[in-house]
C-alpha cells in the first residue's frame, strides 16, 4: 500500500520570529519513503537541523516578517496491516526494566503521574498485569472522555482531561500514559499521521495524530486510547515524554497560524 502524506500551515509574523519544526517523518520510518519529505518554505529561508534527545528530526529557521508558507508532500510505502496485538506480553517489574524506558515511567509536562497515581491504583489494580492492564486502560479512557475538536485546548493535562471528561486525541493519549505509568508501566507519547483507511464513513476533519506506546516483555507496542482498535497506515513523526517533547512548532515571537491542513490518503 502507499499513502499520499503531507501539510501545509502559513504563518503571519510581525517580525522575523525563531521557529522550531518538528515534522519529518520518523527516522525509523524513512526507508519506507518513496520520495522525499522535505519542508518547505515559501518564501526560501536558511535553514539547519539536528536530531533531538528522543531521535526526533528538528529543522530550525527564522520566519521573516510577514505571510511564510510551510509544506511538505510526500509518498509513504506502508505493510497495509493493522497495529499488532500481543495479548501475552508480560509487564516486567521495575528492577528488572532495562534502562532505556525508565524515563517513560516518570511524570512529565502533561501526564502528572503524582497526583493520578492513587486514582489509577484505585481503577486498574485488579485488571491483569501486562497487556491485559494496558487494554483495561484504553478501555477506561476510550469510554471516559468525549472526543470534539470544539474541546481542543492545548493547555490541558492527563489530570485536567479526567476531570473534564472531553478533549481530542493528545487528551486521550495523556491521561493513558498517565496511567501506565502510575501502573509501573514505561510509556511514551507518539505523534503522526494517521488516515482513515480500513474505517467506514462518515470521515471527519484530517489532521495530525496522537497515540501512544508502551513497553512490554522487552519491546515497545503500539496502543491508541482514541480509537481503541487496530488501525492502518501509522506513519509516525516523533516520539516523547508528552506532546511538549514533539511539539509539531515551537516559535519563539508572536504569530498568527492562518492555515493549516493535513493529508493522509490510500493511492494504491
Amino acid at each position: 500500500m502507499k499513502i499520499h502524506i503531507g501539510f501545509e500551515m502559513i504563518y503571519d509574523c510581525p517580525k522575523p520570529t525563531p521557529m522550531i519544526f518538528n515534522l519529518n517523518v520518523h527516522f525509523t520510518r524513512v526507508s519506507d519513503l518513496v520520495s522525499r519529505d522535505d519542508l518547505m518554505f515559501d518564501p526560501p529561508v536558511p535553514r539547519t537541523a539536528y536530531r533531538d534527545s528522543f531521535g526526533n528530526w528538528c529543522t530550525r529557521i527564522v520566519a521573516p516578517q510577514g505571510r511564510m508558507r510551510i509544506s511538505a508532500d510526500a509518498i509513504v510505502n506502508d505493510s497495509g496491516i493493522p497495529d499488532v496485538l500481543s495479548p501475552q506480553a508480560r509487564q516486567l517489574a521495575v528492577q528488572d526494566l532495562p534502562e532505556e524506558p525508565l524515563l517513560f515511567l516518570l511524570g512529565s509536562r502533561y501526564c502528572e503521574t503524582d497526583r493520578l497515581s492513587e486514582t489509577a491504583w484505585q481503577l486498574f489494580e485488579h485488571a491483569p498485569t501486562g497487556w491485559g492492564r494496558v487494554q483495561a486502560i484504553c478501555d477506561y479512557v476510550h469510554h471516559h472522555i468525549t472526543f470534539g475538536y470544539e474541546n481542543a485546548r492545548m493547555t490541558r493535562t492527563a489530570l485536567e482531561a479526567f476531570q473534564e471528561k472531553v478533549g481530542v486525541c493528545r487528551d486521550y493519549a495523556h491521561l493513558a500514559v498517565a496511567f501506565c505509568r502510575c501502573m509501573n508501566i514505561p510509556a511514551r507519547y507518539c505523534t503522526g499521521y494517521l488516515g482513515d483507511i480500513g474505517t467506514p464513513p462518515p470521515y471527519g476533519t484530517m489532521d495530525f495524530a496522537a497515540w501512544f506506546e508502551v513497553f512490554l516483555d522487552g519491546s515497545w507496542h503500539t496502543f491508541d486510547a482514541r480509537n481503541n482498535t487496530p488501525r492502518i497506515g501509522r506513519v509516525l513523526i516523533a516520539r516523547g515524554r508528552d506532546a511538549a517533547d514533539v511539539a509539531l512548532n515551537n516559535t519563539f515571537g508572536p504569530n498568527t497560524l492562518s492555515k493549516f491542513k493535513v493529508w493522509t490518503d490510500e493511492i494504491s
